[in-house]
């Protein structure tokens, strides 16, 4: 028993990242005056591939962002076009989600077709002073991500957006991991391709994980981290990325908070980091099946002077 208590107390840091014991964590609708809202989810295209066939997807995603009116919206796996014809036109979601300015980030290789791009996007009702796009070898869409910088409360903060690299799980891939066949053939087979995937994605998530830490360290700004970070609490993305920031769900969340829909009950890969200057009031994540992740939102406020 002891030894189980010193491995416990050992590893503790680590638990709570995966499990924070609170005992509840309740989140008003409303937003308190002077605390900024953040959301964060991976949009996965916003539905266009089954606009056709079930327009009320992207209606009710629409309508679930509208309800929650976040100050800042940062998405992932983003599909929007600057034309009007467009049908996931850019202005049309500005106009509708009321925001006053949006920052898209794209590489024109992988775009989704001619009316349409595919990147990462923070929208905000907060004045966007400053953007930018941090694109490194081999400049493919994970090796992309942005920031804005906004006035909020006086103060300037730096909201970074980031989609690390997926894992590219096939659908027999995640069909085998639900159900795994006993034939030998189709278990090698599978077996091989799953873990060279995992191979490839941790080795590039480090590379990714540590550009994104240089950007964070060089920011004059406090910082605000969202996004996709495709991997798990105390995985190497996570740890490098989060030292010395807070992470929203550990602060105020309950439970292991999946935010992936897919493959486990217990896959929180999704996350909102903030600078120790800010205090995490409160902290939720939306369990609808709208994208292939479940959205995140935290309300926060900034102690700089007090």
């Amino acid at each position: 028993m002891l030894i189980s208590l010193l491995a416990i107390a050992f590893c503790w840091k680590a638990v709570q990242n995966i499990f924070p014991l609170h005992l509840s964590a309740s989140f008003k609708t409303q937003k308190d005056t002077g605390n900024i809202r953040i959301m964060s989810w991976n949009v996965e295209h916003f539905d266009i591939l089954e606009y056709k066939t079930h327009p009320e997807t992207k209606q009710k995603m629409i309508a679930l962002i509208k309800q929650y009116q976040p100050d800042i919206a940062c998405f992932q796996e983003m599909v929007g076009g600057d034309d009007s014809k467009a049908i996931n036109y850019l202005g049309d979601f500005k106009r509708r989600l009321e925001f006053t300015g949006y920052y898209y980030s794209y590489e024109n290789r992988f775009d989704f077709d001619q009316a349409h791009h595919f990147g990462i996007i923070t929208f905000s009702k907060i004045p966007i002073i400053n953007k930018q796009t941090i694109s490194t070898p081999p400049h493919d869409y994970n090796s992309i991500f942005q920031y804005v910088d906004v006035i909020a409360n006086n103060d300037t903060v730096r909201i970074f957006n980031i989609h690390l690299q997926s894992l590219k799980f096939t659908q027999n891939n995640l069909k085998y991991l639900d159900n795994p066949d006993t034939n030998t053939d189709t278990t090698l087979s599978e077996s091989r391709s799953i873990i060279g995937k995992l191979k490839r994605g941790f080795l590039k998530r480090s590379t990714q994980s540590n550009r994104v830490k240089e950007e964070i360290d060089r920011s004059p700004y406090p910082v605000i981290v969202c996004g996709d970070f495709n991997d798990v609490p105390n995985s190497y993305a996570y740890c490098k990325i989060g030292d010395g920031l807070q992470n929203a769900f550990v602060e105020k969340g309950i439970g292991f908070g999946r935010t992936f829909s897919d493959i486990s009950p217990t896959l929180r890969i999704d996350n909102i980091f903030t600078d120790k200057k800010f205090t995490i009031e409160q902290f939720t994540r939306i369990p609808k099946r709208l994208s292939d992740h479940f959205p995140i939102i935290a309300d926060v406020s900034i102690k700089m002077n007090k």
